[in-house]
Parts: structure tokens; sequence; C-alpha cells
């Protein structure tokens, strides 16, 4: 049955592998001198529900589950068990997705599977290990306050337990963020043959910490370089870090060459990460005189000679940004169609036409998301956005440490398509979320689902692109700025609530939440009636 269920969700989960991007942002590096850990296109699972905090018995044990990203159970059902370890007494309040992601202290979790060498992978029917890396990001919301704290129990938990890939059998990577500090761990396989209760890892793992100053993208690739392990306050590793590479022959120590990680583990790089890292790095650290993209020429992208092969090493781990980045802009990247680049599928050659007088227009039609069928029939090239029209969900974690922590952190989610989607703050002091966040079955629509209804506009934005999107946007915008604009009345408030009693102040954070939600469901429904009546078929010289 276990064999069955794992190789299953591992199929199922296939079509969501490599769409995970990371952005995450130092306290100094950032707009407001808060961290920014963020994520995007996660599990199928995107509904969202909150776990409060709990009290257990001395001895008693934590379940360890696999298939918490999936869908077609009851929320709160994450899977079938693969085993136990020791429970604590006392768990924290978090919020859990496919992936879970933020905790009442204001510790944060970002995810990005990465690609790992066909001779580490597992056979998940026939070898011991169990931890997945949801699981261990569960296990470290209910127990850690801190991301060193976090850090370390994850390595432990992988180490002891094995780790166990759940995204098509790749490796992983986390970006652990907390008021103070940022760090980043990498997660590779140790095959079928490793035992639980050796003294062998059952993972490879390496961490580095993130500067204050610094910033960084994970576009489901490894960028953790070399390591100086003798330096505890800036990186960690399995003790395996650098054995299994003299091992396998993919590192010879008496070369003279430096140990690089990024190289030992991972294959040859592909174009689905080179995109994103340029593009990251290209806006924000021209310093590294990274080859110039954007063109306007509807034909470049499909030219040979713009493409410039630039070696992995061309980007670095973290970089100090040449701008200070918001919440807005991670927003946007996490918008990103690569519109003015030679990556623009909205740009595609296909899309034009000449008008009566004889000048190229592009139709009203085009989108940067051509489904298959449409690239199949036009043409036009699969390279991958960063948001995704098949997307599930995403969020940007805000985590202000000069406020109490009820209030400081704010998770910003979206649900679908970062693209056509609505954020919608969450603040950690929040006990609960709107029901139409808590819903959401793929195999049916429902009309108080968050999930569906966006899916709904993204479809109809297909009858006529150009101007639809330009609608939808006249009605998101304004409500999303009305969240940034009311932020600092909402601090002040839940402040005072707070010193006077917190679960007022939390009571308050609460309900604001919760009608911020339906605002946003409520938006995506009238919208999904605007779009059908402005542009019916019927309207389109049929």
């Amino acid at each position: 049955m276990k064999q069955f269920l794992i190789l299953t969700l591992l199929l199922l989960f296939s079509v969501y592998s490599f769409s995970c991007t990371v952005i995450a942002v130092g306290k100094k590096a950032s707009a407001d001198g808060s961290v920014i850990i963020s994520h995007t296109d996660a599990g199928p699972d995107c509904r969202i529900h909150y776990i409060a905090p709990k009290t257990h018995k001395a001895g008693s044990m934590a379940n360890v589950y696999f298939g918490m990203v999936d869908l077609g159970r009851a929320l709160g059902d994450y899977g079938e068990v693969l085993g136990q370890i020791p429970q604590v007494e006392h768990t924290y309040g978090y919020f859990q997705s496919a992936y879970p992601q933020i905790n009442e202290y204001q510790l944060a979790i970002g995810e990005s599977t990465l690609s790992q060498r066909e001779e580490l992978r597992v056979d998940p029917g026939i070898c011991k290990q169990i931890m997945t890396i949801e699981q261990a990001q569960a296990f470290a919301l209910q127990r850690c306050k801190t991301a060193q704290e976090a850090m370390e129990l994850i390595g432990n938990l992988m180490e002891t337990y094995g780790f166990l890939p759940s995204c098509v059998g790749e490796s992983e990577s986390l970006v652990i963020g907390d008021v103070n500090e940022i760090w980043v761990m990498e997660f590779f396989s140790v095959g079928n043959n490793w035992k639980p209760g050796t003294s062998e890892p059952g993972v490879i793992y390496a961490a580095q910490r993130v500067g204050e100053d610094q910033a960084l993208i994970i576009p489901n690739w490894s960028i953790i370089k070399q390591i100086d392990i003798e330096d505890k306050a800036n990186y960690r590793a399995s003790s395996n870090y650098m054995q299994v590479a003299i091992d396998s022959g993919w590192y010879n120590p008496e070369s003279g060459m430096p140990f690089i990680w990024q190289q030992a583990y991972t294959p040859i790089l592909r174009e689905w990460s080179t995109s994103r890292f340029w593009k990251f790095y290209y806006d924000y650290a021209p310093e590294l005189k990274l080859p110039n993209r954007y063109t306007t020429d509807p034909f470049a992208g499909d030219n040979q000679y713009t493409q410039f092969v630039e070696p992995l090493s061309a980007y670095p781990f973290s970089v100090k940004p040449s701008k200070k980045i918001g919440v807005k802009d991670i927003m946007a990247f996490q918008r990103c169609t690569f519109e003015g680049t030679i990556y623009d599928k909205e740009n595609a050659p296909v899309w034009y036409y000449p008008n009566k007088d004889g000048e190229l227009v592009r139709s009203p039609i085009a989108t940067p998301f051509p489904t298959d069928e449409m690239r199949k029939v036009m043409d036009i090239n699969r390279r991958r956005n960063v948001a995704r029209a098949r997307g599930e969900y995403g969020m940007i974690a805000q985590l202000r440490g000069w406020l109490p922590n009820e209030v400081g952190g704010i998770y910003w989610v979206f649900v679908d398509n970062a693209y056509t989607s609505a954020y919608v703050p969450i603040y950690s002091g929040a006990t609960d979320v709107a029901e139409c966040y808590k819903v959401y079955d793929s195999e049916k629509f429902d009309n108080n689902s968050i999930r569906w209804c966006v899916d709904f506009v993204d479809n109809l934005m297909y009858l006529r692109w150009q101007d639809a999107v330009k609608d939808l946007r006249e009605a998101r915008d304004p409500l999303e700025q009305s969240f940034f604009d009311e932020q600092a009345e909402v601090d002040k408030k839940a402040q005072e609530l707070l010193a006077k009693s917190p679960e007022k102040g939390q009571e308050y954070l609460t309900k604001l939440t919760i009608e911020r939600m339906n605002k946003v469901h409520k938006l995506f429904v009238d919208m999904r009636y605007k779009l059908i009546t402005k542009y019916t078929n019927n309207k389109q010289g049929i």
C-alpha cells in the first residue's frame, strides 16, 4: 500500500515540479527593514488553515506523514503515516497549506525543489527514509521560534529519519527566516541503501546564512557553492557533505580544486532556472554585467544568435541589491512573465498581423499563458514564466521584529496564478482564515472556493486577454493598495489591543484577515460577471 500510494502521488505531483521560485531579502536589503521570505507555485493543496498551539502528554509520539502536499482528502488529513517521532510538550500555532510556512513567532519557511544527480535518487517503495521536506517544515514551525533553531531541528530530523523526496524524486531547498536572519538549506538524497539507526546520515545537506544586506533567488536550482565548515556562524552541513561526492567520483580532493557543493551534486543546469536567475540578478545586480535579454523584436526569442549560454558560476549565492527590495517588488517578480525579453510568450510573432494601414499590431487575444494546444497550433515556445497559469498558491512573509509577533508577521498569500490573483495579508497573530480559502476540490467547481473563482476569471480572460487584464487590474490593484495604505493604522490599533488583552488583539487581527479575504473573494466573483458580459463571443464578430 505504501509503495502504491507514494508512487501515485509522485506521478500526480510531477506536473508541479520545478515551479517554485524563492526570493529572500535580508533586513538591511529590504525597503522597510523587515526580513522577507517568499515562495511561489507550490503543491496542489492550496487550501490554508490554522493549526492552534497544543499541549501534549509526556511520552507521546507525533506522526510522520506522506501526502501533505496533495489534494483529495479532508482538511487536516495529511496522508499516510510512515512512522513516528517523539512529541514535544508544547507546539506553536502556525498556518498549514501544502507546504507549512509561518508560525506565531514570525518564523517563516519557503521551499523550492532542486535537481539532483540520478545516482542519488531513491525508490520510495523500498527505501527506509520517511522525512519529507514539507513534514520537516511542519515540525519546525510547531517546535521552533528562530531560524537557527529550525535549521538545526530540520537537519537532525533528516539525518535521523532519512530524507524522502516527495517531488518526483528530486532534491529540495528551504529558505528559513525570522525577524533577524535567514538561512538557506539544501538537501540531497543518499540512495536506497541507507538504514535508520546507523551512524550514516539519511541525507546530504548544507546550510548557509544570508547576510543582512543580501538578497537571493532560488529558481529550482542549488545556489550554495563553497562551504567553510569551521565557520559555524555562517555554514552548517551533514558529516557526509563532501565524502559522498568523493566516494562517487564527483570530486577529487587531490585535484587542487575547491569543493563546490553546487557542482558536486547537481546535473547540468536547465533553462527553466537560468531565465529566473538572469531576471533577478539583471534587475538587482547590474555590476554582474549579465547579457541583455530585453528586446522589442518579436522574432528575437527564436534567434539563436541572441541566446547567450552563461555558466552557472555567473550567478552568486546572494548579492547586495542595487536598490532596496519591498513586498511590492516581490509581488511584481512573482507575477513576472518576462515581458519585453526574449522569453516573452506574449510577444510571440504569431500574435501580430497587419492592420488596415499595413502596420503590424498585436492581437487582443495575445496572452503570456498560451495553453498546450495554443502552443502546438501557433508554434509558441514553452519557456516557463515566473507566474504560472497552472499555479497553486504562493506567499510573501514579511517579518517585522520591531512589532509584537502577532502583528509583526504578515503572510501575504495568493491562490492560483499570481499574475491574475490578488494578494491578501494574514497576520501571524490571526487564528483563522476565511472559509473560501479552506475550500478546493479540483474535480468540482465551487463558487465558495477562492481558488475556483480566481481560476474562472483566469479562463475568461482568454476571450480578449489584452483588454481583460486591464479590467482586472482596475479592480484588483486598488484593493491590494488599500491593504498597504491601512497598514500603519492596523499596526497601531493591534498594538493597543494587544497591550490591553492578547486575546482581543488576536480577535481583531483574525476578524480583519477574514474580512479582507472575503473582499478578495467577492472581487473575483464580480469580475467573472463583468468579463463574460463584456467579452462574450456574441460581441467578437463570429
